[in-house]
């Protein structure tokens, strides 16, 4: 099991050394230059010297492995990088084989996972690879054939003499194109002769997965370590007062009982024994600065709705005049509460701290600040420390912190053994980093005509940041425009949650803007074209959003969903941009026994150039469902600092006989990608409350629907 987890780069170019010559090419991720090595009959690599970031290799047996440097964690990144480089090396993808690869900063760039960021930042480079690799293996051809490379062509893994017919694979001229000069400057394809990017293409895990092969920090196993679970303050707030490990250390299997920091870690030899003795470790807390419960929360959300202390994130116009002069003005607050990010694994780590360096494997998002803080945490050099990649289950941004690795690491360090600290679910939801909560007041002025000439938003959020995303849309579409924001320092930690802020501020303002269409007596998806020809034509400041793009999600939405033509339901509408893409909903409720289901959500998305077909629409149905579960059900809450929510028996999520039919179209516009990750899940809850408006004529103001008054004894999972 750890041979499969195991197998970094090292290992790699050792196992390259077995076949009978071959190609490896180190690709600069800043640059996509490359440069060549001639793979020998021997263990001894000037591999550590090489200036690489990453390598793409091609055995004398036909084979491609490509190295993706990224964490894995579900958005199919370990798919689609491998699919750009073997577009432009004109691959056989039957012959191409993956390899995650360790962390390495001298030979990778942006070697992490969050933001929907990947994508972006990688595609040219991974072309110039990919294209770098293919003029070598031609270039090769034709000194082997003394023809001008110009007459040659590469095809599925072969290089092919256009004239003759004649034709080599790439794995036969691999040795030989590893003594080409690297070109200087190769050329790409035209995006209209992509054969494999735009296609459906199963993920490269997809066997493994299947067939329980060990991919994730939960199989990783190492001979002879050691198993860890961590009791950490059940309530925000406190601190330990006592411990007593006596009946602990007593049972069966337990090696330790270590108290660092506010921990209390419990060693053992197997997950079991040490879950037991957790069970009779006696640990008494005490009070350490503010304790905070979600009742205290909603008063400090209504005194900081009305302060004057408040950061101006943007303001045009006159705001103050154009309400006076309003003939109408809709003001409405929205509040969402703390969610778990709940990833199927839960945290879990490996450490081995030694006196010659540190080892680490295990998922997660930054594995490079996770190495450097390690690396603090423990004063030694970063380069002492390698850090190991596994796919990881789930994260949605609950990865992208180091705690529980530096839990392991610190841990290792103190019991002198390698060791693996493993949370249970109950740790998971009591000990996590959750999604802030956050409220919001949103205010509009109309003038006679129904027009929007003045906007307000003010957001107010537990360790938010600034909860506000005050460029989006609609800024630039409204003459006299103000948003601000407070934030609450709260003892209750929090973190980056699956399209941090915008999860829940689309929902906010798509529903406003909703109820402002209907004050406005317009149909609510021609009000929001209005206003982006109004950006379009006289533009209030800078705005961060693409009008044609957003206009062309907004356009096919509406004619993919047959939009107010269909009278046997009632759609609700909902578009966003957010992580560089847009996406627009249209979601169909119908009434059943006088209580609004859920039937359809219509999504349309402006992502680019889509890469892996499978995987986009994966990407934006698992989004929609997300959000789509977490607006209906999401909730967690605190009394005396301590959550109230331990497991999935009282902290709700979707079931999958809930989850409605989705129809997802792209739009083809054929530029370079953008975001896919996160842009799908923000406008999901505003699509599905503008629905049950439409059907029930009652408005959403809060997350989770189902707590709601509106909503009471109405299941809103069920469907006909």
């Amino acid at each position: 099991m750890s041979t499969l987890l195991k197998t970094n780069r090292r290992d790699f170019l050792k196992m390259a050394t077995t076949a009978t010559g071959g190609l490896i090419l180190g690709f600069h991720w800043s640059n996509a230059e490359a440069s060549s090595m001639k793979v020998l009959k021997t263990a001894s690599l000037p591999v550590d010297d090489a200036n690489f970031n990453s390598y793409l290799s091609i055995s004398s047996d036909n084979i491609i492995t490509i190295f993706s440097p990224n964490p894995e964690l579900g958005q199919n990144i370990k798919t689609s990088f491998p699919m750009i480089v073997a577009e432009e090396l004109e691959a056989d993808w039957k012959n191409v084989k993956v390899i995650q690869a360790a962390l390495d900063t001298k030979k990778f760039e942006r070697q992490l996972t969050g933001g929907s960021g990947a994508i972006p930042h990688s595609w040219e480079r991974l072309r110039k690879a990919g294209a770098t690799a293919k003029q070598m293996l031609v270039e090769a051809a034709a000194k082997r054939w003394n023809v001008s490379a110009a007459s040659l062509k590469a095809e599925n893994s072969f290089v092919i003499d256009v004239a003759s017919g004649k034709k080599l694979t790439y794995g036969e001229l691999a040795t030989e194109a590893s003594s080409i000069a690297v070109p200087a400057d190769v050329k790409l394809k035209d995006k209209k002769d992509f054969k494999l990017i735009g296609t459906a293409v199963h993920n490269v895990d997809n066997l493994e997965m299947i067939t329980g092969k060990p991919l994730y920090g939960l199989d990783f196993y190492r001979e002879g370590m050691l198993f860890a679970m961590i009791q950490r303050p059940p309530a925000f707030g406190t601190k330990i007062k006592s411990v007593d490990s006596t009946a602990a250390k007593a049972m069966s299997g337990v090696v330790d009982v270590v108290t660092f920091k506010n921990n209390v870690a419990i060693v053992g030899k197997s997950t079991w024994q040490i879950n037991k003795a957790r069970k009779v470790l006696k640990v008494e807390y005490e009070k350490e600065g503010n304790i905070e419960s979600t009742s205290d929360h909603d008063q400090i959300f209504k005194e900081l709705l009305n302060s004057n202390e408040a950061t101006v994130r943007r303001k045009d116009g006159d705001v103050d005049a154009a309400f006076k002069s309003a003939a109408k003005v809709i003001s409405r607050e929205y509040q969402c509460p703390f969610l778990s990010h709940s990833p199927m694994e839960p945290m879990n780590f490996f450490a081995h701290v030694r006196e010659d360096g540190v080892e680490l494997v295990g998922p997660c998002q930054l594995p490079d600040i996770s190495r450097n803080e390690t690396a603090k945490l423990l004063g030694i050099a970063p380069e002492k420390i390698t850090l190991e990649l596994t796919r990881l289950g789930g994260g949605f941004g609950r990865r992208l912190k180091s705690d529980y690795v530096l839990e392991a690491a610190e841990l290792s360090s103190l019991i002198k053994a390698p060791v693996k600290v493993i949370w249970t679910r109950e740790d998971d939801m009591t000990g996590g980093s959750y999604r802030p909560a956050v409220r919001y007041r949103f205010e509009a002025a109309l003038d006679a005509g129904g027009n929007m000439i003045g906007y307000k938003l003010r957001g107010v959020g537990m360790n938010a940041g600034n909860p506000t995303r005050e460029d989006n849309f609609p800024s630039g579409a409204v003459d006299n425009l103000l948003i601000d924001s407070i934030e609450h320092k709260s003892p209750i930690t929090t973190g980056a949650w699956r399209a941090p802020i915008t999860n829940f501020l689309a929902y906010a303002e798509q529903a406003f803007l909703d109820e402002v269409a209907v004050e406005a007596k317009q149909d609510p998806i021609q009000f929001r074209l209005n206003l982006l020809e109004r950006a379009k034509k006289n533009p209030v400041g800078a705005i961060k959003y693409d009008i044609d793009r957003m206009k062309s999600v907004i356009e096919l939405a509406k004619e993919k969903s047959n939009w107010g033509k269909n009278k046997k339901v009632h759609q609700g509408f909902s578009v966003y941009f957010s992580h560089r893409s847009y996406v627009a909903q249209v979601a169909e409720v119908a009434m059943k026994n006088g209580k609004p289901m859920i039937q359809k959500i219509y999504a349309a998305a402006d992502c680019g150039i889509v890469i892996n077909l499978s995987g986009a629409y994966q990407q934006v149905k698992g989004g929609i469902v997300d959000g789509m579960g977490h607006a209906l059900f999401g909730n967690l809450t605190f009394k005396d600092g301590a959550v109230e929510q331990k497991n999935y028996n009282n902290y709700r999520l979707i079931r999958f006989k809930e989850v409605p039919e989705v129809e997802v179209h792209f739009v083809n516009n054929g530029i370079d990608p953008t975001g896919l990750g996160e842009p799908a899940l923000p406008p999901t809850g505003g699509a599905i409350a503008n629905a049950i408006f439409k059907a029930t004529g009652k408005r959403l103001y809060n997350q989770p629907f189902n707590k709601q008054e509106e909503m009471q004894g109405v299941n809103l999972g069920e469907k006909l």
